[in-house]
């Protein structure tokens, strides 16, 4: 994806030719985004006949495979060995630097490793804090494409030379990243009449990206087979639906038309909205690998000083972003996975801030940009985590823990016991805290908080469902842009009233459920006593009949089963007497343990003979 850091606009390396769930066709160009391929169609890469693939391949089994190789003589052999102690007192250290090194493998290969590192960093079900946070900080770190390789590119898929597609086009990137760049140029002036803009930001997918990720998904393909042979690992992820699901979102994220129709369907989520904005796409100027989008740059969120000499607050923006935020989780299902900086602009009304005050219209609204990562949720998960957000609200320790397990985060098999007083623990001492006031806490309280909470949590049955790790990606990005911008941001109080009005919203389709099950419960009552008496009146004149044919059937096997099973403790009964007083009175015990086979013929054969009668 570009790095929004690098450039004025981001725009993510990512689309799929489907066309996002709930969403109609949005324009004419749209309907191109079904008629592609539904992921990129490569040779494999190991029999590639590019050296430099082949190379790729193995460098990262490789490094996998000492990865592996290094895990298992610390974790199994050494202690098997009795060095325990010794494993435990380096695990720190050697974790920090296996990040590490992968952190530099990943900027040095660039494509999906990069994408892959920062998938991990998501990963603190599955892997320990020195790994997720040495990865956290991973972002895309390549040399631009040189521009006549861009072009030649570009003019391929649009089918004409730059020069006609474009009145303008700037051969110095905006931003550039390991699956594609961003440049800036100007419409012609028929195509610009055609979309209501001029200005664009053109993105040009990499050469040869489509080896590349599939290169690099085959070599993960290994890899997770190579796991899943790994108890400790298999019993906690499956590393092959993993990777497939990854596979799933890099498929998307290199076609760029899915990333144009979910610009459009997030645009049209949010038509209605004043407080919103987003580019819109130059249909004719987009293909799988160009994508063309009005160019909206304006003040990055971060920017706190441009806010304020432009005579915004903030704070007020930290308030509003989360807002649209929520509303993209819990009303639309459809959220913004990526809003980092660079993905998220502040655009002032045209006047300034007066104008915006004096026509009721906010002074300025936040504009969002880099569509190739959306996190689609499904109604289920949707509920599940508006219960996991009202728990939150009220400092429900008990309530989040179920909010959890509905979602499908926790196993029902899970003992949360030590979970839940460990929340009720944090919601009583944190719970209500600003930043401000966080950053008061003695750190040493956090670490062992952070301590026990992660041990605790690696040690419990838990799994991601699928689409939940673009949700924490988008939730841990929100979170800490808005203490960026106002470090006395309580995110209590900007929850508070949207878990009371989701309170509210799911009283009221309760109170509708016990209505309808009232009206249903007083039509039955209504209906009862014209019921009874027609019953009555049938009986008053005999033809009222009872057919117990079947239940006497069922009064006959239990007697049956009863007699058996009384033969039975009967045979036992003797046969064990006769062995007790079979060597003081041989004849007594001959005789009871011969009476005994009586009883055993009844309890065998009994239902046999009762059949055939």
């Amino acid at each position: 994806m570009v790095d929004g850091e690098a450039g004025e606009q981001s725009v993510v390396d990512g689309a799929s030719v489907q066309e996002p769930q709930g969403s109609d066709p949005v324009s004419p160009g749209a309907q191109r985004a079904n008629q592609g391929p539904a992921r990129a169609e490569v040779a494999p890469a190991p029999g590639a006949p590019d050296a430099a693939l082949r190379a790729r391949y193995r460098r990262i089994l490789a490094f996998a495979a000492r990865v592996l190789v290094q895990t298992w003589w610390f974790e199994i052999a050494l202690p098997r060995i009795g060095f325990a102690g010794t494993a435990e007192r380096t695990r720190e250290g050697r974790m920090r630097t296996l990040a590490r090194r992968f952190h530099v493998l990943a900027v040095e290969l660039g494509g999906l490793m990069i994408k892959v590192g920062q998938f991990m960093s998501s990963r603190m079900d599955v892997l320990p804090p020195e790994i997720t946070g040495e990865l956290a900080g991973l972002q895309d770190e390549v040399p631009a494409v040189p521009y006549p390789e861009i072009c030649a590119l570009a003019e391929a898929e649009l089918g004409v030379p730059l020069q006609r597609a474009f009145a303008w086009f700037d051969e110095t990137p905006v931003a550039a990243a390991s699956l594609g760049q961003a440049h800036r140029a100007r419409l012609s002036a028929l195509d610009a009449a055609d979309a209501g803009f001029e200005e664009v930001v053109v993105k040009v997918q990499r050469p040869g990206i489509d080896q590349v990720v599939a290169t690099d998904l085959a070599a993960l393909r290994r890899v997770a087979q190579w796991l899943r042979r790994i108890r400790f690992v298999a019993s906690r992820v499956d590393a092959p639906a993993l990777v497939e699901e990854f596979a799933q979102t890099s498929f998307e994220e290199i076609d760029y038309l899915h990333e144009a129709a979910a610009a459009d369907r997030f645009a049209e989520n949010f038509a209605a909205d004043p407080r919103v904005d987003s580019p819109s796409v130059a249909w004719e100027r987009t293909t799988r690998r160009v994508l063309t989008l009005s160019d909206v740059s304006a003040i990055k969120i971060n920017d706190t000083d441009a806010l304020r000499a432009a005579g915004i607050d903030p704070a007020e923006v930290a308030r509003v972003f989360a807002e649209v935020m929520f509303d993209q989780l819990f009303t639309h299902g459809f959220v913004h996975a990526d809003p980092h900086p660079g993905n998220i602009f502040v655009t002032p009304r045209v006047g300034g801030a007066s104008t915006g005050s004096a026509t009721g219209q906010p002074a300025w609204r936040l504009t969002f940009v880099d569509f190739g990562m959306m996190a689609e949720v499904p109604d289920e998960i949707r509920h599940g985590l508006r219960t996991l957000f009202i728990a939150v609200a009220s400092r429900d320790g008990r309530g989040l823990i179920a909010a959890a397990k509905e979602i499908g985060v926790l196993l029902p098999s899970a003992d949360t016991r030590e979970l839940e007083r460990a929340m009720t623990a944090i919601f009583a001492r944190f719970g209500g805290m600003g930043f401000a006031e966080l950053r008061d806490v003695d750190p040493r309280e956090f670490h062992d908080f952070a301590s026990e909470f992660g041990d605790m949590v690696r040690s419990l049955p838990v799994q991601l469902p699928e689409g939940l790790l673009l949700l924490m990606r988008a939730v841990s990005l929100t979170s800490g842009m808005c203490s960026g911008l106002d470090p006395q941001f309580n995110i209590w109080e900007s929850v508070e009233p949207y878990a009371t009005r989701l309170l509210r919203d799911e009283t009221g389709n309760l109170l509708q459920d016990l209505a309808r099950q009232a009206v249903s419960t007083a039509g039955i009552a209504w209906r009862l006593p014209k019921r009874i008496d027609d019953i009555i009146g049938r009986v008053d004149e005999g033809s009222v009949t009872f057919d117990t044919s079947r239940l006497e059937r069922r009064f006959d096997r239990l007697d049956a089963l009863i007699r058996r099973g009384v033969s039975g403790l009967l045979f036992a009964g003797l046969l064990i007497a006769g062995a007790i007083v079979l060597t003081p009175n041989p004849v007594l015990g001959t005789v009871l343990m011969s009476v005994s086979g009586l009883p055993l013929l009844h309890a065998l054969f009994a239902g046999f003979f009762r059949g055939r009668g």
